[in-house]
């Protein structure tokens, strides 16, 4: 499979983000050897993770999807797609498998699709614990078998040797669980043979789609690897890749914009090169690639911590606005003391926060801006052991987010609920509590992979 380059085609920075059809036509016109993309995140926190479901909607996954299996059976070259159902768990994998096949059912298309799944039995990690083969990451502190037992799901977060696999055992889709951002895009130029340096660092760059462009809006990148270096430019005619656009995005989701860990090694960047082909091309050349002594897969685990309901006022009262860091004191001391009198709970079985939209809702005590607001959104969220608990104590807290005065007042003001009822019951709310590496004997043993004739390619 060795080549002198392999072209890529990035649509967009995540499966049903959406992207215009143009995108895949201009890069299949290009020569496209393959289609990659990410399907997932960490971004929007631990929920999706703990319930194992997605952050993305059927409909707009499944118009993704059909584009690209077009696109992909008219080219004859292979779709790959990590992370899927955005935390890359089991149930994530089959629920975009399921969207896959329907539509080569219903366009008449065949071809073969190769299920990865990363999720990981706590029992199983046990003898690894065991062992002394994990780690933490900074900042997590040592991991234990009850913090492994407490995940609803754990996934391992694979590089690029498993969709490798799978392209290599004749798989024309690779949809995989959790996966580098990179390794979705590294698998297919490393399996041709294009060297690791700048095989990693394209993907890299190209991991979010118009991201390293200078309008990032737009939608798709398409890059070229080969034997020196590689070659990016949008495929959005609107758009360009400028040096500093391409080399910034080194400094996206990175402790070190000169380096990043994989699994298999470390990407470095320091001596990288950046210069303009035209006015949308972009040359990038002296990356490398330093192999690591231990192949090293990151873990990541949600959890439920308790349950939560949120209420909602807005204030728009100036004389309260003018003093809004007393009334949301008081409002606190308010709230925990009735709290106390009325379900006899202390503090320590129950958590709420105050956030005041419009004021330091972002930036709390940090926010430079210390001007009375014109308006403020009052979010009250309550954290308890149990959904009715918490929604108890927001009612609690009802009258006091529609009438409390000021201590300085002499009436009751009137606050706006934009609801009725003003609570919201969240469910159950999770928190991330894997940051950890395993260390493997196998890049692919962690992981399971699957083709519709149930050839073992491990």
């Amino acid at each position: 499979m060795t080549r002198d380059s392999v072209r890529i085609l990035v649509p967009s920075g995540m499966l049903g983000s959406g992207f215009p059809p143009g995108i895949v036509t201009r890069g299949l016109d290009l020569g496209a050897d393959v289609i990659a993309l990410d399907g997932g995140s960490t971004d929007s926190g631990p929920y999706y993770l703990g319930t194992g479901t997605a952050k993305t909607t059927a409909a707009a996954v499944a118009r993704d999807l059909r584009l690209l299996l077009r696109a992909a059976a008219t080219a004859g070259i292979p779709l790959i797609i990590g992370s899927c159902g955005t935390s890359g768990t089991d149930s994530g994998v089959d629920w975009v498998a399921g969207i896959t096949r329907d539509i080569l059912a219903s366009e008449g298309l065949s071809l073969r699709v190769a299920t990865i799944y990363s999720e990981q039995r706590a029992a199983d990690l046990k003898a690894h614990l065991d062992q002394g083969r994990i780690r933490p990451l900074p900042p997590a502190g040592d991991l234990d078998q009850a913090t492994l037992d407490s995940c609803e799901h754990i996934v391992a977060m694979m590089g690029h040797e498993p969709i490798a696999a799978a392209l290599t055992a004749g798989a024309d889709v690779v949809l995989a669980g959790r996966a580098t951002d990179t390794a979705v895009v590294a698998a297919y130029p490393l399996l041709a043979g294009m060297p690791a340096g700048p095989t990693w660092h394209a993907s890299k760059i190209v991991e979010c789609g118009a991201q390293c462009t200078t309008d990032p809006r737009s939608s798709g990148v398409f890059a070229t690897i080969d034997a020196t270096g590689f070659t990016i430019e949008p495929l959005d005619p609107a758009a360009a890749c400028t040096p500093t656009s391409v080399a910034a995005h080194m400094l996206y989701e990175t402790v070190n914009p000169f380096s990043m860990r994989e699994p298999a090694g470390t990407l470095m960047v320091a001596d990288a090169t950046y210069r303009a082909l035209d006015e949308r091309r972009v040359r990038v050349e002296h990356s490398r690639f330093e192999p690591a002594a231990q192949h090293t897969i990151k873990l990541e685990g949600a959890r439920v911590t308790g349950y939560e309901t949120m209420s909602f006022t807005a204030i728009r009262d100036p004389h309260i606005l003018g003093q809004i860091g007393t009334w949301a004191a008081l409002l606190r001391r308010i709230l925990v003391d009735r709290v106390t009198q009325t379900l006899e709970l202390s503090t320590d079985d129950y958590a709420f926060d105050i956030r005041l939209y419009g004021h330091d809702a972002v930036l709390d005590a940090i926010d430079p801006d210390t001007r009375p607001p014109r308006e403020v959104g009052v979010m009250l969220l309550v954290h308890a052991a149990d959904q009715p608990t918490a929604t108890a104590i927001a009612k609690i807290a009802n009258p006091l987010m529609l009438h409390l005065p000021t201590p300085d007042m002499h009436y009751l003001p009137s606050l706006a609920f934009p609801t009725s009822p003003a609570e919201t019951e969240r469910g159950a709310t999770y928190e991330f509590v894997l940051n950890h590496a395993v260390d493997v004997d196998s890049p692919t043993g962690l992981f399971r992979i699957n083709l519709p004739e149930a050839l073992d390619v491990r």
